[in-house]
């Protein structure tokens, strides 16, 4: 029987999985990026929504569909399991597209069309609002069971524990992240234009049926799969940890921290890769696992309510150690929000023309942050790495928490080229009397946002990545899904403080800065305004890094070979973490 089980393990996992698993999330991003990113396009112009209007309106969806994860994660590590959570999450993510798509296709379901010269045109009655909002919210629904499960499912595949890994030729999370990029680079030249030149029923339409081959290709590797049993709910541990340090807050701590409860067998389970190992930090946590009278039944086993293991303890000191740094990604993406709002809408007022019949859509200029992301995590392994390995020593070059800084500071100089360039359209529009007719081409080459985008995707490349990476990899082993939905948690409260952001603005200048007709508004000044508080952000980051403790992980056996040698995977070429495979240097990071 034993041998049984290892021949059919052996024949799952591995690299022969990521086809299925990373063509479900290029089709799931390919309709995601589809939908989204001429989205105030079609809001404007086809449901006739003022700018702020749309803008906090996508805003506050995407903010929404970075939050389910949070919910999705639980339901996976808890009991459903990351296959069926991805499943049924991709199922109501494409009800939702189908009802924006039938949205789209019905007139009755939109206002009637407004010719570009009238200004006061009918906007969209409550019943055509709430389709809007329905479908979007069925995505966003779904997209909880997708984000947070499809990074943790497929390092699943991959076998730390194996003693004779190969050579790797990826990190994993590069190669997540190319998937993303490479699904969001042909959504935004093949479904935008269609949006712009065909009409909005293909332009949804085609997504949808992306989204549709993803979830076949998806079920169709389930005999392929390494599907790891729910270790429990998380919370249900952290609050135990919590309720049991309470009640004994009056109990002396010991000086010695060998005398705290330790149960190998108990944490069996949430602890495949090594147990954690006490820390000096929240020793008020500690107190959980403090042995009193009542704490054990007669048969030996402990009240979980009354007694934690050091190792529960610790997962929740990790987390609680995680927060700061975490935090930090917020102002990230409130910074990148308006590459997919007001940068579109300045796009839409210059030339964009590239040849005399031909002209980019608006939506399609993010395509140079999606390439320019691209070509950063090509290189960032074949040129970035060697390169800084000689200088480091160390098998990836850098740190996370050094990436993830590098991204921060790039990210300034993006919000800075957005000011700049903004500044010069509102001049050239000033010069050929423009200010006062917001539906005329100002003659300032579109290609000047370029900067803006490029520098946008590498500042990505560098931050996006690394914050992942810190987050996976310090995270509780029991917790990955949860962590990745950390990750779009930060994206949501991002997304939200971008809300707020905008109409707190719009409100402290009373429209002046944030106007519909955008040549008679101040967009450069909000830029500067983006630019400041990314600079407070970066100063914040600094200071968690320097303050920042790394758990320590008790690791044996083959998985501490496996560690030593830099290396992972079930017959794969990925490295799922630099710090999961640098037990070592985790204290010297």
């Amino acid at each position: 029987m034993a041998e049984d089980g290892r021949e059919k393990k052996l024949k799952q996992g591995g690299m022969r999985t990521m086809p299925f698993i990373l063509g479900n999330e290029i089709c799931d991003r390919f309709a995601a990026a589809g939908f989204n990113a001429n989205m105030v396009s079609y809001l404007t112009t086809e449901l006739h929504m003022p700018l702020v209007e749309s803008t906090n309106t996508l805003n506050n969806f995407s903010g929404t569909a970075s939050l389910t994860p949070i919910i999705g994660a639980l339901v996976a590590d808890s009991f459903a399991g990351r296959f069926w959570t991805i499943t049924a999450g991709s199922v109501i993510y494409q009800l939702g597209m189908i009802t924006l798509t039938v949205s789209a296709v019905m007139p009755a379901l939109r206002p009637p069309p407004c010719p570009d010269t009238e200004t006061d045109c009918q906007r969209a009655n409550a019943w055509q609002l709430m389709i809007l909002y329905g479908s979007l919210l069925l995505t966003a629904i779904g997209t909880g069971g997708i984000r947070p499960c499809v990074v943790a499912f497929g390092a699943d595949q991959f076998d730390l524990s194996n003693p004779r890994p190969k050579p790797r030729k990826w990190s994993f999370f590069n190669l997540y992240f190319f998937a993303m990029g490479l699904a969001v680079l042909l959504a935004l030249t093949v479904v935008v234009y269609i949006q712009d030149n065909v009409g909005w029923g293909w332009g949804f339409g085609i997504p949808t049926i992306a989204m549709f081959m993803s979830v076949v290709a998806f079920v169709v590797g389930y005999p392929l799969y390494i599907k790891l049993k729910p270790g429990g709910t998380p919370l249900t541990r952290l609050a135990q940890v919590v309720v049991a340090a309470f009640r004994k807050r009056e109990v002396a701590q010991p000086d010695d921290s060998n005398l705290l409860y330790v149960n190998k067998e108990m944490d069996a389970a949430i602890s495949t890769a090594g147990r954690l190992l006490h820390t000096n930090q929240l020793r008020f946590l500690d107190k959980a696992a403090i042995i009193t009278d009542g704490d054990v039944t007669e048969s030996g086993e402990p009240r979980p309510w009354r007694l934690s293991t050091v190792h529960r303890v610790e997962e929740l000191k990790s987390l609680v150690r995680m927060i700061p740094i975490w935090s930090v990604g917020i102002l990230l993406v409130t910074a990148a929000s308006h590459n997919y709002t007001f940068a579109i809408m300045q796009a839409r007022s210059m030339d964009r023309r590239i040849t005399r019949d031909f002209e980019i859509p608006a939506a399609t200029m993010s395509i140079f942050g999606v390439a320019s992301m691209l070509v950063s995590l090509g290189l960032y392994d074949r040129v970035f790495v060697p390169l800084a390995r000689r200088f480091t020593g160390r098998p990836a070059g850098i740190t996370y928490l050094q990436r993830m800084g590098a991204g921060l500071a790039i990210s300034l100089l993006s919000n800075v080229a957005s000011a700049l360039v903004e500044t010069r359209r509102k001049s050239v529009a000033a010069e050929h009397g423009l200010l006062d007719r917001p539906g005329a081409v100002v003659p300032y080459s579109v290609f000047w946002l370029v900067p803006q985008y490029a520098i946008g995707g590498l500042a990505e490349a560098f931050g996006s990545v690394g914050h992942m990476e810190f987050l996976y990899d310090q995270s509780p082993e029991s917790m990955r899904s949860t962590a990745v939905a950390l990750f779009w948690l930060s994206a949501s409260i991002g997304s939200y403080m971008g809300t707020l952001l905008v109409t707190v603005v719009n409100d402290a200048t009373e429209g002046r800065w944030l106007r519909d007709n955008i040549n008679r508004g101040q967009l450069n000044y909000y830029y500067w305004l983006v630019f400041g508080l990314q600079v407070f952000n970066l100063g914040y980051y600094l200071v968690c890094v320097k303050f920042y403790t790394f758990k320590p992980l008790e690791v044996a056996g083959a998985a501490a070979a496996a560690a030593e040698e830099g290396k992972g995977g079930d017959g794969g070429d990925l490295e799922l973490s630099q710090a999961d495979v640098e037990v070592e240097s985790r204290a010297a990071a």
